[in-house]
This record gives C-alpha cells, sequence and structure tokens, in this order.
C-alpha cells in the first residue's frame, strides 16, 4: 500500500481517514467505513485530516457513514476537512448535513 492509498483506521473513538479518494476506491473505503461503524458504542470522531481529496464521492461516502450511524444511534462528528472539501459541500448544499462542516462558515 502506498502512502497515498486511501485507508480507514480505527483509533480509540476516531476514525482516521487517510490518502487520496477517487470513484474506483471509494466503495472498498465506505464500506470498511461501515464496518467499523457497526462495531461502535456510541459515538466516534471521523478526522479527515488526512484526506488527500476533496471530491464528490468523499461526500457521498461521508453522508453513507452519517446515515448508517444515525440508523444505529451512534454519534459521528466530521473534523479535520480540508477547506476544498467545506466548499465542495458548501456548494453541494450539503454542509448542514454533515456534522461538523456547518461551523465553518
Amino acid at each position: 500500500m502506498t502512502s497515498d492509498a486511501p485507508a480507514v483506521i480505527l483509533d480509540g473513538t476516531t476514525l482516521r481517514v487517510t490518502g487520496s479518494v477517487d470513484a474506483d476506491s471509494v466503495i472498498p473505503l465506505r464500506k470498511q467505513g461501515e464496518q467499523l461503524i457497526k462495531g461502535a458504542q456510541s459515538s466516534l470522531t471521523v478526522d479527515l485530516a488526512g484526506l488527500g481529496t476533496a471530491h464528490s464521492v468523499v461526500l457521498s461516502m461521508l453522508l453513507c457513514w452519517h446515515r448508517l450511524a444515525l440508523s444505529r444511534q451512534v454519534s459521528l462528528t466530521f473534523e479535520g476537512a480540508s477547506d476544498r472539501l467545506l466548499s465542495l459541500a458548501a456548494l453541494s448544499n450539503l454542509k448542514d448535513q454533515i456534522p461538523g462542516f456547518a461551523s465553518h462558515s
């Protein structure tokens, strides 16, 4: 695995997302994150600081994780999003849908 390959790692109550995510890599990464969320007890923080891309597929993945967490009564908060990802979320009218994005106005 290269340092640019996407990964999601559980570190205590933090999911760390790293690497560059694209249309080819998002599905396996989403599924891996979903498995980690299913094992969570109450709350998780998703750390996006190591994410190398701002792409619509990333927003889709985050929304899928958020929906799953809500259905399992797990609190999910996102932090460390790049300015580009925050801007993309704002342009897509999704800032208010992803916990932690709206606070970056």
